[in-house]
């Protein structure tokens, strides 16, 4: 008989350290896409204020509040992190469980922003790109996302069946960062 075993998508891959930088696993528990029905955006975002305190985000906002946050994830989408689903968010939208679909990093220290350079197309400088932002974009040749959630510290996610390649890239990225210091 196989013993079955609960492991996270990096496990034994982080921690990874280079310079300054340090690479971990994040662990943002229940993960919720919403999906707004056509016209419901509205509606939506009441009824997120009603269940959650939280708010429908704006193109590349993240709404944080102290049960969760709600993170745009593209047009008429949004991520519900944390708490499960108040009820009457699905009048409003389609709900999908996306909790264990998802490899999450966080890359933090002196040299992170530089890091990112390296592997995303986004002008990740804090001016343009400041704490609290969010993309859908490339990281090195996968589809993820990133958010900055300091001034050196970014959260990127990938397909949890990418999570090996996610670590590779993202160590490499710092290795070469570090170098240059």
């Amino acid at each position: 008989m196989v013993d079955l075993a609960e492991a996270t998508p990096c496990a034994g891959l982080v921690p990874v350290a280079a310079g300054a930088m340090r690479l971990t696993e994040e662990s943002p528990g229940r993960v919720t896409v919403l999906a707004a029905l056509n016209g419901q955006g509205a509606a939506l975002g009441r009824a997120l204020a009603q269940a959650h305190g939280l708010g429908w985000p704006a193109p590349g906002e993240v709404i944080a509040g102290a049960g969760g946050a709600v993170r745009w994830f593209g047009p008429e989408m949004a991520l519900l992190i944390g708490p499960e689903p108040g009820e009457g968010l699905a009048k409003h939208a389609a709900l999908t469980d996306q909790s264990d679909a998802w490899a999450v990093l966080r890359l933090e220290g002196a040299g992170a922003a530089a890091a990112m350079a390296r592997l995303t197309p986004l002008d990740v400088r804090e001016s343009v790109f400041g704490v609290g932002r969010t993309a859908r974009t490339e990281v090195a040749h996968m589809a993820g996302a990133v958010t900055r959630t300091g001034a050196e510290a970014f959260e990127i996610m990938a397909f949890r069946s990418m999570a090996a390649s996610l670590v590779h890239e993202v160590t490499l990225a710092m290795r070469r960062v570090a170098a240059r210091a």
